[in-house]
């Protein structure tokens, strides 16, 4: 199957040109609102956290803030935890599952570390369930300097201003629209080839090939476990990818600009729930997020003290 068979913007075999990115976003629509189902859920949590505002995006400054929560009593000699979520707005358990933490969790953990979480890093793309931002780039692909992705930009300077990372925890899913749709539009945009991919049928990892902590992504594993079903062996690989451990890949986090990889952190892993799975709920796939959180938290709070 080749990508013009799949979609139909763009010259088979050639990378899209500004005109083809502008009929793609012609045909984006608004599907949900960030304001109401995400802001609204943001603005209680500003009683119990620092609200940071770390920008805005161009496309609609006053629609699409950008916000970051620090547990209060900021402390330089604790470690810092970062939580991130929605780098991919359409992968919405991150986005809820964030926010599910802070409102639930995060208090708990600030005894012991300084926290800090952005909740919602794509909010255009969380409205319209895309995986890319109105120029068709993957924010997720693009944390290094000078970012074209306003995204992943902002993100990078509220970091900045965090201090030393000691663990970042970024949530994602892995959807049945990632094949159906996504990766035949990046193909397309790319001119080249669409080869089908397999979705895994349960939760996993990405951990990083650089620094893979085993035991760490294994700590999350188990947590999720209790919740929702891990992604089964597929002949030893998941996503076409050779498994580490079992319910974990490892990419260079780094090399690939991925936002896992935007701080020198002693422990990192990306989250991949699977929301279209039948024996899953919508509040199980939120409580999965929350369950990977804490169980690395649990696991690094037991490191600290060894």
């Amino acid at each position: 199957m080749t990508q013009s068979t799949v979609y139909p913007i763009g010259t088979p075999g050639q990378k899209w040109t500004d005109a083809d990115k502008a009929q793609w976003l012609a045909q984006v629509t608004i599907k949900r609102s960030y304001q109401d189902e995400v802001v609204s859920k943001l603005t209680p949590l500003a009683n119990q956290f620092e609200q940071v505002q770390y920008g805005a995006l161009s496309y609609d400054a006053d629609k699409y803030p950008l916000f970051g929560f620090k547990s209060p009593n900021w402390d330089r000699n604790k470690k810092t935890i970062l939580v991130t979520g929605g780098v991919h707005g359409y992968e919405t358990s991150g986005v809820h599952g964030a926010i599910q933490f802070l409102a639930t969790k995060a208090e708990h953990y600030s005894q012991y570390f300084n926290i800090a979480v952005a909740p919602c890093v794509s909010p255009w793309g969380y409205e319209t369930i895309n995986r890319w931002n109105p120029k068709a780039i993957d924010p997720n692909r693009s944390f290094y300097a000078n970012s074209p992705a306003e995204e992943s930009a902002n993100l990078m300077a509220f970091v900045a201003t965090l201090g030393e990372v000691y663990a970042h925890i970024d949530l994602h899913e892995t959807t049945d629209t990632d094949e159906l749709e996504f990766r035949p539009l990046l193909s397309a945009r790319d001119g080249v080839e669409y080869e089908k991919g397999i979705i895994p049928d349960g939760f996993y990892l990405v951990g990083d090939s650089d620094n893979p902590t085993p035991e760490f992504q294994k700590a999350i594993i188990d947590a999720v476990a209790k919740v929702t079903h891990i992604a089964p062996d597929d002949n030893g690989q998941l996503i076409e990818v050779p498994i580490e451990q079992f319910g974990v890949i490892n990419y260079p986090v780094k090399k690939l600009s991925l936002c896992a990889g935007i701080t020198n952190n002693h422990f990192n892993t990306t989250t991949e729930v699977y929301p279209d799975s039948p024996h899953v709920t919508e509040q199980q796939c939120n409580d999965a997020q929350v369950a990977a959180i804490t169980g690395g938290l649990d696991y690094i709070l037991n490191y600290l003290k060894a």
